[in-house]
């Protein structure tokens, strides 16, 4: 990594040439998976630098002077005044906007935080204090005009948005299988931080779809990343997602991408479990009627804690299976389960994030009575 803060900052900590980098995370996952799968794993690798499209940096008071922090190697804090790994725009804009934050006394007064947000057109920062900013408001608006950047400032109860805007989601892009999706999202929603690799994961799920696909059922759906795209291949699509403000910018991106065969529910997994297997009714399903799906995949894209034991139970009665892992301590602790009543078709590793450990996979799992 040709970053002068390498050996203090924790972030990145792997140094060999990045192409040995992913040789040896793959023969790890390989060793790990070794009693599921003993076929070749598929490598999708990430840009070496600039791929990091969201980030996150502390901000440090010394006296007059303000830094950008990161946790060191030895957990101690490492002041930082460059990170090669994000995105050229939040790349560039950082020194910038440390400057004109440091220029004025109140927006540098409690300031603790900064996450950045970079989509194809566009970049946030989000501002974090430990003070009452109600007052800031045209001060935040002059530096996100200034700036030419979307601001949201956030202190406890508080929340304050630059420029005004009738709406405060950012837009991104996508391609996927030669097609353009275009999704919103809130500052607060979940989202792949590695932009490139996420095409590369979507695309990879839409391909383990089976021919002769009826429906699909996804849990934990976000804003709805895979599900648009995976969408082309099936009649019909219930997605399911606990958070209001993801489901809200999921149904307004099926309009945007001309999308009328999905059905976004907010529900927790295990509410949805009850309800299919009518354990339970809820209001927020009277305008849906289950019964007339025929679900042939079920796509999972869980949280690192994985898959709860009464959705590893109840995804058993399905065929096939597309789980998408962050985490492949869970992974493998769901694949005991899985492989009691699955076998692993294909796998993937998704290098998500270059110069570190972290792993994320991609597992195609079909039904062992299946063919």
């Amino acid at each position: 990594m040709l970053c002068k803060h390498f050996s203090e900052c924790g972030s990145c900590v792997l140094s060999t040439p990045y192409d040995e980098q992913v040789l040896l995370k793959t023969k790890s996952i390989a060793d790990e998976f070794s009693d599921f799968f003993t076929g070749e794993i598929e490598v999708f690798k990430s840009e070496p630098v600039g791929y990091r499209t969201r980030a996150e940096f502390g901000l440090w008071h010394e006296g007059d002077s303000l830094s950008y922090t990161m946790h060191g190697v030895n957990g101690a804090r490492v002041m930082i005044d460059e990170c090669p790994k994000v995105d050229a725009k939040i790349f560039n804009l950082m020194p910038v906007l440390l400057e004109a934050i440091k220029s004025d006394n109140e927006l540098k007064f409690k300031i603790f935080g900064v996450e950045f947000i970079s989509t194809d057109n566009e970049i946030m920062a989000i501002l974090l204090y430990h003070k009452k900013i109600t007052h800031l408001s045209d001060k935040f608006k002059n530096l996100a005009k200034a700036l030419n950047i979307k601001i949201v400032a956030r202190s406890r109860g508080e929340r304050l948005f630059a420029p005004e805007s009738d709406d405060e989601r950012l837009t991104q892009s996508l391609n996927i299988a030669g097609r353009q999706y275009v999704y919103k999202f809130s500052e607060g929603a979940f989202i792949q931080p590695n932009t490139k690799v996420n095409e590369m994961m979507v695309s990879w799920a839409l391909s383990c779809v089976k021919m002769g696909a009826k429906d699909m059922l996804e849990l934990y759906c976000g804003h709805g990343n895979f599900t648009l795209p995976l969408s082309t291949a099936f009649k019909n699509v219930l997605a399911t997602e606990i958070s209001k403000s993801s489901i809200k910018s999921a149904a307004i991106n099926t309009e945007l991408n001309g999308i009328a065969n999905i059905k976004f529910i907010r529900m927790d997994a295990d509410e949805l479990i009850s309800a299919l297997r009518g354990d339970r009714e809820f209001r927020r399903l009277e305008q849906v009627d289950l019964s007339a799906y025929e679900f042939s995949h079920v796509l999972l894209d869980p949280p690192r804690a994985g898959l709860s034991q009464s959705v590893r139970e109840f995804v058993k009665s399905y065929d096939n299976i597309i789980y998408i892992s962050c985490n492949p301590a869970t992974l493998k602790r769901d694949l005991s389960v899985l492989c009691d009543t699955f076998y692993v078709g294909r796998f993937a590793f998704f290098d998500q994030f270059a110069h570190t450990h972290h792993a994320e996979c991609g597992v195609c799992l079909r039904k062992r009575n299946k063919q």
